[in-house]
């Protein structure tokens, strides 16, 4: 895969990147109000996964290639997904005990009350969890192959002229991941930017393997969702 990313010019990475975030952004504009919240996520999403695609085919790269191959070892890549859970944990927990320092300069977290509106109201309604949990999960996944997969590897080949691309892309795709979910400098911005900035140093530095990152943000992702049971 490093060698297909560089043997390709770096200019034509730049014009990928600058297709594939203005798609990413302008999608989202489109709403479809008789269609559920997770319904048009997974409509941006696999929008965007189709820009994905088409520029990787016109650089003969494959999914295969940015990580989405079958591990080395199973208990292996259970025991990141384990790693990248507790240390989301730890950086949530801390994320909570600093909200306060920044409290006039930083958002609240109104999620659960967007939940509501976004998912219908979840409380009780154990039904409900398990018809969206499907489309959770896949848009969960969905999310790695897009944000750790595309965006990490292109934004690397962009910044290889300096000695700290990959740092530049880990943070610069945690960055957007972060203000993809609620486009203003929130607290959640920040929460989901810090997750995100843990799934692409996992990524980086456990082998560029995409099935740990994939297991954990759908094991996160249902955990949070059963927490609003």
């Amino acid at each position: 895969m490093q060698s297909k990313l560089r043997t390709t010019p770096q200019l034509a990475f730049l014009v990928d990147l600058i297709l594939y975030v203005t798609v990413m952004f302008l999608i989202r504009e489109l709403y479809f109000p008789k269609l559920s919240f997770i319904v048009n996520g997974l409509f941006w999403s696999l929008t965007t996964l189709i820009v994905a695609n088409w520029r990787m085919r016109s650089r003969n790269i494959s999914w295969k290639d940015l990580g989405l191959t079958k591990p080395n070892s199973l208990l292996r890549m259970i025991g990141i997904s384990l790693l990248i859970l507790v240390t989301v944990i730890i950086t949530m927990i801390g994320v909570e005990l600093l909200k306060d320092a920044f409290s006039e300069t930083i958002k609240p977290d109104n999620s659960s009350a967007e939940a509501v509106s976004k998912f219908g109201n979840l409380k009780d309604n154990w039904p409900l969890f398990f018809q969206i949990l499907p489309l959770i999960l896949l848009e969960s996944a969905l999310e790695e192959l897009l944000d750790r997969g595309f965006l990490l590897n292109w934004l690397e080949r962009v910044f290889s002229f300096t000695s700290i691309a990959t740092i530049l892309a880990v943070m610069l795709q945690a960055a957007i991941f972060g203000f993809r979910h609620s486009y203003d400098f929130s607290l959640r911005s920040l929460s989901t930017g810090f997750i995100g900035l843990i799934m692409g140093i996992a990524y980086v530095k456990f082998g560029r393997n995409l099935w740990p990152l994939i297991l954990a943000h759908c094991i996160l992702n249902t955990v949070s969702m059963m927490d609003r049971v």
